[in-house]
């Protein structure tokens, strides 16, 4: 655990540069998430080749999605590891006065995180449906006003860090469509990395939200502290998320019990 001086220093990086609002702040670090997002399809487009060859037979819609779950898969490790970081690693939310917690690096990489859901918003417009229909738009578009609110106002990123946190189940769920367009899903691979994806949402997008809820109506003397629209957002878009986790969770449940069983028949 790291002392309080790191947390100090991060906020007081903020301070030093008076001439630099947070809106320019954030726009600065969304701007470096669109960059990190398109050097990962790029790159996914180079390296992928290499290990699949099959991948130049491929239409270019699934070329497309393909390098898209590139990025994906990359923002969700970028955010995981940075929510970790802060929220175990990091002494940053560690005062009994959490709330209103934050530094440098974690505006940063909540900015960030709002460039990539910007650029994944705009391809699957610009591809609609290719890349997934109105439930994603939806589900970008309620994360993308979570963060943006929480870095803009300063307010409950220790919530927003929590449910970013969930992203660590996305690299599974785009294992499982890229082993499926390479026609693996006979492979044990597939079959582990199913196991794995209905673990990993169970465990991140239901259990850990439960723990979010619980953890609100324990601190809400705190919740009650942030400002009006903050404060009806914490309490109404993470449910929204949380039933269509749901959703989700019961075809991952679906079509790995579906899968077991066609492994037991063969």
């Amino acid at each position: 655990m790291l002392g309080s001086n790191h947390t100090s220093q991060g906020l007081n990086i903020i301070a030093d540069y008076p001439g630099l609002s947070t809106e320019i702040r954030w726009l600065i670090s969304a701007f470096g998430g669109i960059i990190m997002c398109k050097l990962a399809y790029e790159f996914t487009g180079i390296f992928t080749p290499f290990v699949f060859r099959g991948f130049i037979k491929l239409n270019n819609a699934q070329k497309l999605e393909w390098k898209n779950r590139g990025f994906s898969t990359f923002h969700a490790l970028f955010v995981a590891i940075g929510s970790v970081y802060l929220l175990l690693v990091s002494d940053l939310f560690n005062e009994e006065f959490f709330i209103k917690r934050r530094s440098t690096l974690s505006d940063t990489i909540l900015g960030m995180s709002c460039g990539y859901f910007l650029s994944d918003v705009a391809m699957i417009i610009w591809a609609y449906p290719t890349l997934g229909g109105l439930e994603y738009v939806l589900h970008h578009g309620l994360s993308l006003y979570s963060i943006m609110q929480s870095v803009l106002t300063g307010e409950a990123e220790f919530y927003i860090f929590m449910v970013l946190f969930t992203e660590i189940t996305t690299p599974f769920v785009n294992l499982r469509w890229h082993l499926d367009v390479a026609g693996m899903k006979s492979s044990k691979l597939y079959l582990w990395n199913g196991i794995a994806m209905f673990v990993g949402w169970l465990v991140a997008r239901i259990v850990l939200f439960v723990f979010f809820f619980y953890h609100i109506y324990n601190h809400i003397d705190q919740v009650r502290q942030i400002k009006n629209a903050a404060f009806y957002s914490l309490h109404t878009i993470p449910p929204v998320l949380a039933v269509m986790n749901l959703f989700w969770f019961f075809k991952i449940a679906k079509g790995m019990i579906r899968t077991l069983r066609k492994k037991k028949t063969q």
